[in-house]
C-alpha cells in the first residue's frame, strides 16, 4: 500500500498536501479500499471557510457514504471537477487526480499536528 512521505495524514484517512498557503486534501489509498468502488462525490462546500474536522463533503460506495473531514481550517478554493463525471479516479489514482478540495489555509501550523507517512502506516497497520 502507498503512503507518499510528502503528505500528511488524518485519523480520518484524509491526506494533505501543502503547497505553499494552499492545499490539497483527498482519501488515502486506504481509504479507498476500504470503501470499495467509488460512485459518487459529493462536495458543495466551495467557497466555504471551515474549520478542522468540520464535514466538507461525502464520498458514496456501492455499499456505504462516507463523510469528508477538513484535516485544517481553510477556505475551500475549487473542488475536483474531474470527479463529477469520473468518481472512480478516486479509486484508480488517490494520491493524484483523485484529489478532493484545494484550500487555502486559515494556519498552516496546523499541519504540524497530522500525521507521518509512517504515523499514518502504522496506525492502519500496513
Amino acid at each position: 500500500m502507498n503512503f507518499p512521505d510528502n503528505l500528511k495524514y488524518t485519523k480520518d484517512h484524509e491526506w494533505i498536501l501543502v503547497e505553499g498557503d494552499e492545499a490539497k486534501i483527498g482519501i488515502t489509498e486506504f481509504a479507498q479500499g476500504e470503501l470499495g468502488d467509488i460512485v459518487f462525490v459529493d462536495i458543495s462546500s466551495e467557497g466555504e471557510t471551515l474549520d478542522a474536522e468540520e464535514v466538507f463533503g461525502s464520498v458514496e460506495a456501492v455499499k456505504t457514504v462516507s463523510e469528508l473531514y477538513m484535516p485544517v481550517s481553510g477556505e475551500i478554493l475549487e473542488v475536483n471537477a474531474e470527479l463529477e463525471n469520473a468518481p472512480e479516479t478516486v479509486n484508480s489514482d488517490p494520491y493524484g487526480n483523485g484529489w478532493m478540495v484545494r484550500v487555502k489555509l486559515n494556519d498552516a501550523s496546523q499541519v504540524d499536528g497530522l500525521m507521518s507517512a509512517e504515523e499514518y502506516r502504522s496506525m492502519v497497520g500496513a
